[in-house]
């Protein structure tokens, strides 16, 4: 459990800009909605931000109910899935990155729209890999 907490407040700084706000929208209301007790008991006071609500879940590992415990597991798988997509599309339009992108800053969104924005150039293979994780 405490290895599980500890993932999803490192990975959560993956969670920053544009689709993958989504993303981690998804996950945050996976954890507040199944540790909503929880959070209410022993984190109320606790200020949003920099992964707080997560060591403070973490503090209290042991007094997790067992749906907090199921909604942090679905969090962390939800979370596995969105890394292993954006590691596909690195992995795949990396090549076009660093050739179409390579001055664009990163945040918010700004290579996917750099690599939308010269769609007609791209490698098929990045087409593809933006399509298959439904960024396309």
């Amino acid at each position: 459990m405490r290895a599980l907490l500890t993932s999803l407040a490192v990975a959560t700084v993956l969670l920053l800009s544009g689709p993958i706000a989504s993303a981690q929208q998804n996950i945050v209301e996976t954890v507040a909605t199944g540790c909503e007790s929880e959070l209410k008991t022993y984190c109320n006071g606790v200020t949003p931000g920099e992964g707080r609500i997560l060591s403070c879940l973490y503090a209290y590992g042991d007094k997790l109910s067992g749906q907090c415990e199921f909604a942090l597991y679905d969090a962390a798988a939800q979370l596995e899935r969105f890394v292993a997509a954006l590691s596909y599309v690195a992995n795949e339009c990396g090549d076009d990155i660093d050739k179409f992108c390579a001055n664009v800053e990163m945040g918010e969104g700004r290579i996917l729209a750099c690599l939308e924005s010269n769609n007609t150039k791209i490698q098929g293979r990045c087409t593809q890999a933006l399509k298959d994780v439904g960024l396309k």
